[in-house]
C-alpha cells in the first residue's frame, strides 16, 4: 500500500528550498510549521486511505461509453468529491474566485500525493487546475466571474483540446472553424482527438478549452484562437440552462491510464466564449500547457516513488539465495543481492532529483509571478522542458526496473507493478513529446546565446567552491560534469543550422537533468548530516552523474551523424 514521503518532501520545501524564507511576507501565511504540516497531513491521510485503495479499481475497470454516458468506478465519486471538497483543486486559484491563494510549489507537493495514490484520477483535477491558469490570466472579468468559482469548488472540471486527426504535433494544421455570433460569442465546428477526461460524470459540467479558426484567419499557428466550450451552457450567475451541442463520439481502449476516459469530441455550432484575443490563442492555451507540464513532470515523479516504494518492501521480504555479503545468511531477502540493490539505489536516487527538479520549477514559477523578474521567469520556461522531459522518462525507467525486481511477479497483473508503467508511459508523449520538449529546450529555451544555462552552471561552480576542501573527490565530479556540459552548451550556440541543434537535443537535455541532479545532490551535502540522505547522494554523484559527461559528448555530434552517414541503413 502506498506511504506518503511526506518526511521526503518537509526536506525539500522546508530544508533544500527554504519555502518560509521565500514566502515570509505573503498576506496569507501558509509557511509556518503548523499549517505546513496540516495541509500535507490532510493530504496524506486522503490518499493512503481513500484514493490509494482505488488505484486498482480504475485499471480493472476500465471507463466505458454506454448509451452515450461514460460509466466510471462507483469509487471514483467519493474519491473525487473528497479532492474536490479539500480544496484541492483550486488550491492555486485567486482568493478572489473561491481557490486557496497558494504559491504552485504547495500545489506541486499536493498533485504528487494524489498522482502517486491513483494517477488515472488525479489527471483530472490536473487538467482543471491548468484551465484556471489560463482563464484567470486571459479571460475577461465576465467569463471569471462565472467560471472560475465553480472551477476552483471542483464542481465543474476543465479539458484542453488542441489535437484532431491530422494536427498533432503541428497545432497548425488544425480545422476546426469558428464562427462569431451577433451577441459576442462564437459557434465551434470540428472534432478533437486524446481529450483527457472529455466526458465523464464527476462533476455537473466540462469546460473544454478548445483551439480553432475563424474563417478569415492567417494560416498556421499564427491564425488560431481559443475557446471555452462548456458540455452545458451557464447564464449570467453560473446556472446550468441547457446542453451545448457537443457529441462524445468514443472513448480510447488504452494502455494504461484505464481509469480515465479519453474521449473522441465533435462540436456541431457549439456555444463559446473567446479566450484571449481573437489569432493568439497558442499564447493563451501556453499558459495551461505550461502549467500541464509541470504537472506531467509530477506524474512522471509520483510514478517513480511508487514504484519505488513497492520494490523495495518486496525486496525486504522476497527471500531468494544465498547473502554473498554474509556467509551465514543462506537464505537472504533480495535486497543484499548486489544488482538488486544497484537498482533500489538508482531508483531512489532518481526519484530524490526528479522531486527536487519538479520543486526547483514550481519555486522558479512562484518568485518569476512574485518579483516580477525577467530573468526568474526565464528561468522558470527554461526548466520547465527538463522537469517535464526528465521526470516523464525517469518514471518509465524506474517503473520497468521495478518489475524487474520484482522478477516473473512483475509481469503478473494481480500484483499491479505492470500498471505503473502503462500507467507511466503515455507521460513521455502527452502535453507535447518529450522529442518537442527537448526541441524547444536547444531551440527558444536555450536562445542564441545561452545565457540561462551558463547562469546555472555558474551557482553549481559557487556551490563546488563551498565543498572543495573537505570533499574534494565530490567537487571534482561535479566540475568534471559541469565542464563536459559547458562544452555541449558552447558547441550548441555556435551551430547556425538548427537541426545540427535538434540532433543532439535529446541527449542535451538529459545531460543538464542529471547535472541539476548533481547540484542537488551537492547541496544536500551542504546542508544536512542525514546518513540516509548524504549516502545516496554519493552514490549519485559516484554511479550516475558521469552520464552527464557522456550525453554532453553525444549531443554534439551533429545532423550527420543520423543522416548522411546512416543513409545506407534504412
Amino acid at each position: 500500500m502506498y506511504k506518503a514521503p511526506i518526511n521526503e518532501i518537509k526536506f525539500l520545501i522546508k530544508d533544500f528550498f527554504k519555502i518560509n524564507e521565500l514566502f515570509k511576507d505573503r498576506e496569507t501565511s501558509f509557511c509556518d510549521e503548523e499549517t505546513l504540516d496540516g495541509i500535507l497531513e490532510e493530504v496524506k491521510k486522503l490518499t493512503e486511505n481513500l484514493i490509494s485503495p482505488i488505484n486498482r479499481d480504475g485499471d480493472i475497470k476500465p471507463a466505458i461509453l454506454k448509451d452515450g454516458n461514460v460509466i466510471l468506478p462507483d469509487s471514483f465519486f467519493k474519491a473525487y468529491n473528497s479532492i474536490a471538497e479539500g480544496g484541492w483543486i483550486g488550491i492555486s486559484g485567486d482568493t478572489k474566485y473561491g481557490g486557496l491563494g497558494l504559491p504552485l510549489i504547495i500545489t506541486t507537493c499536493v498533485n504528487e500525493l494524489l498522482s502517486s495514490a491513483c494517477l488515472s484520477l488525479a489527471l483530472n483535477p490536473l487538467m482543471t487546475q491548468g484551465q484556471i491558469d489560463a482563464i484567470e490570466t486571459h479571460a475577461n472579468e465576465d467569463i471569471k466571474k462565472i467560471f472560475l468559482p465553480k472551477l476552483n469548488s471542483g464542481e465543474w472540471s476543465g479539458t484542453m483540446n488542441l489535437t484532431e486527426p491530422q494536427a498533432g504535433s503541428d497545432v497548425g494544421a488544425l480545422r476546426t472553424i469558428a464562427k462569431k455570433e451577433k451577441d459576442g460569442t462564437y459557434n465551434i465546428t470540428g472534432q478533437k482527438i486524446y481529450i483527457s477526461w472529455g466526458d465523464h460524470s464527476l462533476s455537473s459540467n466540462i469546460c473544454h478549452l478548445v483551439l480553432a479558426r475563424l474563417p478569415d484567419s492567417p494560416k498556421g499557428t499564427k491564425g488560431i484562437s481559443l475557446f471555452l466550450v462548456p458540455k452545458y451552457i451557464p447564464d449570467s450567475t453560473g446556472n446550468l440552462i441547457g446542453k451545448n451541442n457537443i457529441n462524445t463520439i468514443s472513448l480510447e481502449h488504452k494502455m494504461g491510464l484505464h481509469g480515465s476516459p479519453t474521449a473522441v469530441l465533435e462540436y456541431q455550432n457549439s456555444k463559446a466564449w473567446l479566450i484571449g484575443q481573437e489569432n493568439r490563442g497558442m499564447v493563451a492555451m501556453f499558459t495551461m500547457m505550461n502549467n500541464a507540464r509541470l504537472g506531467v513532470a509530477v506524474q512522471g515523479l509520483s510514478q517513480s516513488e511508487l514504484a519505488t516504494q513497492k520494490s523495495i518492501e518486496f525486496a525486504k521480504n522476497r527471500k531468494q539465495g544465498r547473502n554473498l555479503n554474509n556467509a551465514k545468511d543462506i537464505s537472504t531477502p533480495i535486497i543484499n543481492h548486489a544488482d538488486v540493490r544497484r537498482n533500489l539505489l538508482i531508483m531512489k536516487s532518481l526519484t530524490f532529483i526528479s522531486r527536487a527538479l519538479c520543486f526547483d520549477t514550481a519555486l522558479a514559477i512562484d518568485l518569476s509571478k512574485k518579483t516580477n523578474d525577467p530573468f526568474l521567469e526565464r528561468k522558470a520556461s527554461f526548466l520547465t522542458p527538463i522537469a517535464k522531459s526528465f521526470c516523464t522518462e525517469m518514471g518509465s525507467k524506474i517503473a520497468d526496473l521495478a518489475i524487474q525486481i520484482h522478477g516473473g511477479m512483475g509481469y503478473i497483473e494481480e500484483t499491479g507493478i505492470s500498471q505503473i508503467y502503462r500507467d507511466a508511459r503515455v507521460t513521455s508523449i502527452y502535453e507535447g513529446t518529450n522529442g518537442i520538449q527537448a526541441m524547444d529546450f536547444v531551440g527558444r529555451k536555450l536562445g542564441s546565446n545561452g545565457d540561462i544555462a551558463y547562469a546555472i552552471l555558474q551557482e553549481i561552480e559557487e556551490n563546488e567552491q563551498f565543498i572543495k576542501n573537505t570533499k574534494p573527490s565530490v567537487a571534482k565530479s561535479i566540475e568534471n560534469a559541469r565542464i563536459s556540459l559547458n562544452n555541449a552548451i558552447d558547441w550548441m550556440i555556435s551551430q547556425n543550422d538548427l537541426n545540427d541543434r535538434y540532433s543532439g537535443a535529446d541527449p542535451f537535455l538529459r545531460a543538464f537533468a542529471l547535472m541539476l541532479g548533481g547540484n542537488y545532490m551537492l547541496k544536500t551535502l551542504l546542508i544536512t548530516e542525514q546518513e540516509d540522505k548524504n549516502e545516496l547522494a554519493h552514490f549519485y554523484i559516484k554511479n550516475l552523474l558521469p552520464f552527464c559527461s557522456i550525453e554532453s559528448s553525444i549531443s554534439t555530434l551533429g545532423s550527420n551523424n543520423l543522416y548522411e552517414s546512416a543513409n545506407s541503413i534504412f
